[in-house]
């Protein structure tokens, strides 16, 4: 099990800006395997909490029972566009990757499911400071972080 606490001892830096993306907006994207293995998008809130990455599921939603079956999960951070003539100040989009854990009921707000994140990949995707290259840079438990620039 790779918590989020791992990510922010492997990666510090890295951590402290993709957790920045996600906590920037209130809700985000995640994406679930339907029965059929096809993939389902759904709204979400998240929280860093304590060192894990935390989400929930209302009562009979469909994402839980998703993720309830098969645990794969990709989580996308809210996306804003680029200010013309200051690209380079695009703080990017942030993706996390893994499989969701149960860990009980939600014990605040409405009834639902609650999730915490056995991490499987970090990706922050952003300009250069020129803003002249996309920059990928990524975290996974076996491999650290790496980065790659592109045209």
């Amino acid at each position: 099990m790779t918590s989020w606490r791992d990510v922010e001892a492997g990666a510090p830096e890295f951590a402290a800006r993709v957790r920045a993306l996600f906590d920037a907006h209130r809700h985000k994207t995640i994406a679930t395997l339907r029965a059929d293995g096809s993939p389902r998008i759904s709204g979400i809130e998240t929280a860093f909490d304590d060192g894990e990455l935390t989400f929930g599921s209302m009562s009979g939603a469909r994402k839980g029972a998703d993720l309830r079956r098969d645990p794969r999960f990709a989580l996308h951070s809210a996306t804003v566009d680029p200010v013309d003539g200051q690209e380079a100040q695009w703080p990017g989009e942030a993706k996390i990757a893994g499989r969701a854990i149960a860990s009980g009921e939600i014990t605040e707000g409405p009834s639902g499911d609650l999730f915490r994140a056995d991490v499987a990949e970090v990706v922050h995707t952003h300009l250069n400071p020129q803003a002249t290259l996309l920059v990928v840079e990524w975290w996974t438990p076996a491999q650290g972080h790496r980065t790659v620039e592109r045209e």
